[in-house]
């Protein structure tokens, strides 16, 4: 039989994975290309000989998802992979109508045929959006992990944006590790939480080879924790699935793909933001968890924040910096830095879209959404000196920051500047360090 012509519709992450797992030695298949969306520069790549086998001398291709009805027909695809996560059920189905309409199939993959097996015990920690505090969860269980005594070994969903053969796998243990890896600010914001925190961190874009060296690892490696990207499922078979939601989005959790898998998975789901959340949201959540997974066990949970000068936001006119993923394509209007600017007293905030340059003038028109608020989008050099140049050009007294690390170490800000920190707080009974303990004596760690 004639191999079937597939493309994968990714964004340097779940695309590479499913390939990877499902299609990489599968003669039945040829792989003739990937697109690549929500994340600037990634297509105009190939994914590497190196790392796609002995069926692709070659390398694959990357091109920009906008070509996709093109590639069907030129490329003679029989089918079109959807791989890549945070999308609502809308935008997935009208990309199979253009899949359908060019002529190709239109393929989803589950759990079952990516999943990798660990000999080590997996938490895997997910969300139902960007955004919702799937970061601070994450480092929540690990540190109730370490104060057993147990040695943490952290998996990072993928940013493979920079050279994938480089990137097949990478070991973060100090912030030093950041710069060798020549890491984004996407990137950064990830690893330095975990790394500073005295556990090792892993990445890259072979999960399979990730995985065997986590469990490896030289620190030695007791617990794998995944620490999902986007609303992505996991990569590899938890022992332990933990889904966060988030009551600001409410009906997010069943209108988002695959979010809805995550939390149809979840033994734990924690109910995050309930500090700053509207009573009715977070009813409208619990009912949604209580309706698809009544099983689960809830945690209540809240991010109350912190700010190192609030005197810099008082009776101020602000600009408030955000995590640049949640406000594009995980569409948040009301993040951490808003949250500060509210309780501490700003004047104002300022609407930077008059003063933004460059690559992130770009950011706002694909996302015209985003309203009066900064993303501190990094992924190469040039969009960091555009967050730079913004950033000093828009008119306030002041900056928030709001991002999970310090972008006075990235750029230089010539305003006043402060930092807003969050963490997660369980709320009541049941909670995680529960959750953990009846883990650890299950798994007898």
């Amino acid at each position: 039989m004639a191999r079937k012509n597939v493309i994968i519709i990714g964004a340097a992450g779940r695309d590479f994975h499913n390939f990877n797992t499902y299609f990489r030695n599968d003669d039945a298949f040829n792989v003739i290309a990937f697109t690549a969306a929500q994340i600037p520069d990634i297509e105009g790549r190939k994914y590497p000989a190196e790392l796609a086998g002995n069926l692709y001398p070659e390398g694959i291709p990357i091109y920009a998802q906008d070509e996709l009805p093109d590639l069907i027909k030129d490329l003679k695809a029989d089918i079109c992979v959807f791989s890549y996560s945070d999308v609502s059920y809308t935008s997935v189905m009208r990309l199979s109508s253009i899949v359908n309409a060019a002529g190709a199939d239109f393929m989803l993959i589950g759990p079952k045929d990516t999943q990798i097996r660990s000999s080590k015990p997996v938490i895997a920690i997910g969300a139902i959006r960007t955004g919702a505090g799937k970061s601070q969860t994450s480092r929540r269980i690990i540190e109730l992990l370490m104060k057993k005594g147990l040695k943490v070994v952290a998996v990072r969903h993928p940013m493979p944006y920079g050279n994938l053969v480089e990137q097949k796998v990478q070991r973060f243990a100090t912030v030093e590790d950041l710069h060798k890896h020549k890491c984004t600010i996407e990137e950064m914001e990830e690893y330095e939480p975990h790394v500073v925190r005295g556990n090792v961190i892993y990445a890259g874009v072979d999960y399979e080879a990730i995985l065997r060296a986590a469990e490896k690892d030289p620190a030695g490696c007791d617990v794998v924790v995944w620490d999902g990207g986007n609303n992505d499922f996991p990569f590899y078979k938890p022992d332990l699935m933990v889904t966060v939601v988030d009551p600001h989005r409410p009906g997010h959790e069943i209108s988002y793909y695959p979010g809805e898998v995550n939390l149809r998975m979840a033994d734990v789901v924690v109910i995050n933001k309930m500090d700053s959340a509207a009573p009715d949201d977070i009813q409208t959540v619990r009912q949604n968890i209580a309706d698809v997974n009544p099983g689960a066990i809830v945690v209540d949970g809240a991010s109350p924040i912190k700010v190192d000068n609030p005197e810099l936001i008082k009776g101020k006119k602000v600009l408030v910096v955000e995590d640049g993923p949640t406000l594009t394509h995980g569409e948040m209007k009301l993040g951490a830095g808003i949250v500060a600017a509210m309780r501490y007293g700003a004047a104002e905030w300022v609407d930077p879209r008059p003063w933004v340059v460059g690559r992130l003038a770009e950011t706002f028109q694909i996302y015209p959404n985003i309203g009066k608020l900064l993303p501190a989008m990094g992924y190469g050099e040039q969009q960091v000196k555009d967050l730079e140049t913004s950033i000093n050009n828009t008119e306030c007294d002041s900056v928030i920051i709001a991002t999970p690390i310090d972008l006075n170490r990235i750029i230089h800000i010539n305003k006043p500047n402060t930092r807003v920190y969050y963490d997660l707080q369980e709320i009541g009974s049941p909670n995680l360090e529960d959750v953990i303990g009846d883990f650890v004596l299950k798994h007898r760690l």
